[in-house]
């Protein structure tokens, strides 16, 4: 069925627009996962079948691959993403006020570099419907539990100074609804969005929305729920290692490297220049290098004490068992399911088990690091 997609759907995809032909796909999923003889199909075709008993975060993970954000943004596929396989996904990006985004088109895609660009601009129906939505959806999500986590982002129209409100009210309303958030100050379609990452706001900001997140623990009477900051890959070393401080410092859960780069492969020729001039972050093959060196920068800085989930470029499981190998505890992919579609997760998840078995290693946690000897 991988080569089904790739030799007919993906080359029909290409004839339409980038961001219509994602909700297409996305509609789709959601409708072939609402039946059950659907279900079985998609499961039987796709789902791995492999059970990690990875545990992180204080949660149960059925295996390291998990869905990036943007992917689903509006959580329309859940049930579609479980029946699938994956371990975990991640919506959003959410923020306090309902946003449209940027103008269209912003979605682009270059088949060629296995590269996608976007200036979507954190569009969605903003963090109060999005917690209504998500308690209407709440049983049939539990058909197939797996853990979800919620990337939270600055609203525009919230000025820099009262970000922590913003993010801290996002928290507050999804709290009941959601497993793991990831507080998103790397995203380059949302002006100073990435002035977030400074020290002097950084841990003002996480030690507000801690607050809030303590708060709603003891309100629902339940434990605080992990949090992770998603960074730039275009931060220098020296950029890195301060934010790594901070969320040691801030005792945070846990940091996601990396989200889209504003950096651009080398063009082939005049097609792909075009393409490659669009504004936006990139994601793709082309981020892989540069998300793996900083997963493993993080890694010995950190002497593994923080976990890592690795994303950027994740293209096949040769790409996953690096990431892993290099400190990532868990991965996601993007990009790899718009160029590979749905068998990406049982290429993904079985790659890794092989892997696993070459080494001779029976826990997932022995892989991660592996690389690094300690």
């Amino acid at each position: 069925m991988g080569l089904f997609y790739r030799l007919f759907v993906r080359p029909a995809l290409k004839l339409q627009d980038s961001e219509k032909a994602h909700l297409r796909s996305i509609k789709i999923l959601r409708l072939s996962s609402h039946f059950f003889i659907s279900r079985l199909i998609l499961k039987g075709l796709y789902n791995p079948n492999r059970n990690f008993n990875i545990q992180q975060f204080g949660l149960h993970f059925n295996n390291p691959f998990g869905v990036a954000a943007g992917m689903d943004k509006g959580a329309h596929a859940l049930l579609g993403w479980s029946t699938l396989g994956v371990g975990f996904t991640e919506i959003g990006g959410i923020t306090e006020h309902q946003q449209d985004g940027n103008l269209k088109p912003r979605m682009f895609r270059l088949d060629s570099q296995q590269v996608l660009i976007n200036r979507m601009g954190f569009n969605n129906i903003g963090s109060d419907a999005m917690a209504k939505y998500l308690s209407k959806k709440a049983s049939k999500r539990n058909m197939h539990h797996q853990p979800l986590w919620a990337n939270i982002g600055k609203s525009k129209i919230t000025e820099l100074s009262e970000a922590k409100r913003d993010y801290a009210t996002t928290i507050e309303r999804l709290w009941s609804h959601v497993d793991v958030f990831v507080i998103n100050v790397s995203s380059p379609n949302t002006p100073q969005l990435r002035d977030l990452q400074d020290e002097s706001h950084l841990l003002d900001l996480l030690e507000n929305c801690e607050r809030s997140n303590q708060s709603m623990a003891e309100k629902f009477a339940g434990q605080r729920k992990p949090m992770l900051v998603k960074v730039a890959p275009d931060l220098n070393t020296t950029e890195l290692e301060d934010i790594l401080t901070t969320l040691m410092k801030a005792n945070l859960d846990g940091i996601v490297l990396c989200n889209t780069t504003t950096s651009r492969p080398a063009p082939n020729n005049s097609k792909e220049e075009i393409v490659l001039r669009e504004e936006g972050g990139l994601s793709g093959r082309f981020l892989h290098d540069r998300s793996v060196e900083m997963i493993s920068h993080a890694y010995k800085f950190t002497q593994g004490k923080l976990p890592i989930v690795g994303v950027g470029g994740i293209m096949n499981s040769q790409d996953a068992i690096r990431s892993i190998r290099a400190g990532a505890s868990l991965i996601q992919g993007y990009s790899s399911f718009v160029f590979s579609g749905p068998s990406i997760v049982k290429h993904i998840v079985r790659g890794v088990e092989n892997e696993m078995k070459k080494e001779n290693i029976t826990h997932f946690h022995e892989l991660v690091g592996r690389d690094h000897g300690f």
